[in-house]
């Protein structure tokens, strides 16, 4: 089994391109992508929530999992950036935020949420409680990019290591750290 041959989404390559012409350089990996395009599959008509749309790499997985049933709310603080998402997703059932994810958060009063895959600092360092707060019992909560990268801040680690604390410390989810992608941890709501 290789699990680096992955097959890509609708419109990937086409984001790829168009990410790297305004150098882009925050996409998720390919096994990020992978899973989160099964899970999603598995709330056949869920209510999802993306922190962090940056140019649509993960939301090209997350729509493909998606059925027409489904519901995804996609937020980013960058028009640039969105705006090439927006470009190649025109579906009905996908809506687009571009706003302060952690304002957006605190405000929200609608609909809890079957999956929130956390790709930003708000969802994940910032308003965590509001956060999973949001997701309906049995909901998954997935985020990324919890093993080193190069392109964190200086000190980053030391945030990272008091998420998974904070996380580890909870008793109303259960939760699954992954050594794999760019680290991975996969939560469900108790």
């Amino acid at each position: 089994m290789n699990d680096n041959s992955i097959v890509l989404p609708k419109w990937y390559s086409e984001i790829k391109i168009d990410s790297e012409k305004i150098s882009f350089t925050m996409p998720s990996d390919l096994q990020t992508g992978s899973i989160l395009r099964t899970l999603i599959a598995t709330k056949k008509e869920g209510r999802f929530l993306e922190l962090g749309t940056g140019t649509g790499l993960s939301l090209a997985w997350m729509i493909e999992g998606m059925s027409a049933k489904s519901n995804l709310i996609s937020i980013d603080n960058s028009s640039e950036y969105q705006n090439i998402a927006k470009k190649y997703f025109h579906q009905p059932n996908v809506s687009f935020v571009c706003e302060d994810a952690e304002k957006w958060i605190l405000n929200y009063k609608g609909q809890k949420f079957d999956l929130i895959f956390a790709d930003a600092w708000p969802g994940k360092y910032a308003v965590l409680d509001e956060t999973l707060n949001l997701l309906n019992s049995g909901g998954i909560y997935l985020i990324d990019d919890m093993l080193p990268q190069p392109n964190w801040p200086e000190n980053h680690s030391e945030n990272v290591e008091i998420l998974i604390q904070n996380l580890e410390k909870r008793e109303d989810i259960q939760l699954t750290k992954m050594c794999w992608s760019t680290g991975l941890i996969l939560i469900t709501k108790i």
